[in-house]
């Protein structure tokens, strides 16, 4: 009796795993939803006729996006009574690692604002070089429809991909300085480091306090700050680390009543344009037990 030859699965599906991840990440900006839609498609993997695919990474990466787009829909309403301003779930990089598909948070937020289909084209092609053939055969589409989705959606975000992209070494310089400037509440220090049109965004999903709309101008976002810093002086942040928020630099602390908390920075030109704030529990479950353990 001859010993096939087909691998087995787990050894086909798991080198896999992480591109699966990043796409089903970046459609739906939540981490466990990611995983969930991946181990779903290793069920359908489990349950596939393997010897007739080809190839399994075009195979997986089609079921992975169609599960995708059947969980936004859901989500899409979820968010339209979600309580405040809400962010993607944070994921933190090394100070070392590269943020090969440059996808960092403003863009990810201005992937919110696409069709499912649009966001599927512009991810699929323009970030993971897959083929409008390949998008078409996904979507149900034909090629050049796929096409004009992922034009659309290039125009939507194309302002959302940062001009010049601050080295590592001196976002993190910046943060460390925010960090110090408004915990102790030295207020002309962060008047230098902000932008005029700088926004504070805070997800707190209604579960623990955080500012239900964003908060608009350099004198709007010092207010806020002049706010908190009597909050810091009972009782002091602890910094757990600095790092990257989904590729923007910033840090991770544990704030009064230990809410962990996210703070992301996005720069231009050396100056603060936009601080994001990620306080939501749900949000940060699988992102706290690592860091505070």
């Amino acid at each position: 009796m001859e010993r096939s030859t087909q691998p087995q699965p787990e050894a086909a599906f798991e080198p896999l795993r992480p591109m699966l991840l990043r796409i089903a990440y970046r459609m739906l900006g939540s981490v466990a939803d990611a995983e969930d839609a991946v181990q779903e498609a290793f069920l359908r993997w489990l349950d596939a006729d393997r010897q007739a695919v080809r190839e399994p990474e075009a195979f997986l990466r089609r079921v992975v996006t169609r599960l995708c787009l059947d969980t936004l829909k859901s989500a899409r309403r979820r968010r339209e009574t979600y309580v405040g301003p809400w962010l993607p779930e944070p994921t933190l990089e090394s100070e070392v690692e590269d943020e090969a598909d440059d996808i960092t948070l403003p863009l990810m937020l201005a992937l919110e604002r696409l069709s499912p289909l649009e966001r599927a084209a512009f991810l699929l092609h323009d970030v993971f070089g897959v083929s409008f053939d390949e998008i078409a055969d996904t979507i149900g589409r034909e090629p050049a429809a796929c096409r004009q989705l992922a034009s659309r959606a290039r125009q939507h975000v194309r302002g959302e991909r940062p001009r010049f992209r601050v080295s590592k070494q001196r976002g993190l310089e910046i943060a460390t300085a925010f960090f110090a400037a408004s915990r102790a509440g030295d207020m002309a220090e962060l008047r230098e480091l902000l932008a005029a049109d700088v926004t504070t965004y805070a997800d707190g999903g209604g579960r623990v306090p955080a500012t239900r709309e964003p908060v608009e101008g350099r004198e709007a976002v010092l207010a806020l700050h002049s706010s908190l810093a009597r909050l810091f002086a009972r009782r002091m942040s602890t910094l757990v680390r600095y790092a990257f928020v989904n590729g923007l630099p910033g840090f991770v602390t544990i704030e009064e009543g230990s809410t962990l908390q996210t703070t992301a920075l996005e720069i231009e030109d050396d100056r603060i344009v936009a601080i994001y704030v990620v306080r939501n529990p749900d949000k940060l479950r699988r992102l706290g037990a690592p860091l505070v353990q």
